[in-house]
């Protein structure tokens, strides 16, 4: 399973990153104003500074830049824009009737893109269909009106399955490690989470307890108090 770091925050992204465990990144413009990150050139600019930390990955490293228009010609000026900064651009797009056109558009000329929004397998068997690389459920913002998020990635991978379809299943709307480890045994291609999520799962008080009677078992062998 890859993983993703949900953030335009180029410091998580590098810590992330220099843990030799990230993939890629997904943005949208409400993480861009979180950062500051306000006017349309310094938001291309900082998807640049997002893809160079990447650039040493052999295996590709990902980013999701999200278009802000609606309607098809003014998803496709935005998409072919963001495409041309940088070849490891994909191009987000919401899930409505324009964003499947476009993912269509995109898909036929080589481009990339992350269907996001998605909240029904319908809306996820019709981004496949478009060539979507990847599809974006919300399992945590389900959760919140009590819809079994992982219920949803559960009908989407058997979809996935039985079709043998190229879209890869990014789960986004992480809250917690717990979500990281159910999406991982339905088989999740992708997670794609705020930090604090990522670095919950190296805890356990059971590893806590053990490091420390191992480092106070070294201090008695050595002759420490």
């Amino acid at each position: 399973m890859k993983f993703f770091l949900d953030t335009a925050n180029l410091d998580q992204i590098k810590e992330a990153n220099d843990l030799g465990i990230l993939n890629g990144v997904t943005t949208n413009p409400s993480l861009m104003a979180k950062e500051g990150i306000v006017g349309r050139q310094n938001v291309l600019d900082h998807y640049i500074k997002i893809c160079k930390i990447g650039e040493d990955h052999t295996d590709g490293f990902d980013v999701s830049a999200e278009v802000i228009s609606t309607d098809f010609k003014g998803m496709v000026k935005e998409g072919e824009e963001l495409a041309e900064l940088h070849e490891d651009i994909v191009v987000k797009i919401p899930m409505i009737k324009d964003g499947v056109k476009a993912m269509k558009y995109f898909t036929d000329r080589g481009i990339r893109t992350n269907c996001t929004l998605i909240f029904s397998p319908g809306q996820a068997l019709l981004a496949a269909k478009a060539g979507a690389a990847y599809v974006s459920p919300f399992i945590g913002r389900l959760d919140d009106i009590m819809i079994d998020g992982i219920d949803l990635i559960k009908q989407i991978v058997k979809i996935y399955d039985n079709y043998l379809f190229d879209t890869e299943i990014l789960a986004a709307s992480i809250r917690n490690p717990l979500h990281i480890v159910k999406c991982a045994e339905e088989g999740v291609d992708v997670v794609t989470c705020p930090l604090p999520s990522i670095l919950g799962l190296l805890n356990h008080p059971l590893t806590d307890i053990g490091l420390a009677k191992f480092l106070e078992d070294h201090k008695k062998a050595n002759g420490k108090k």
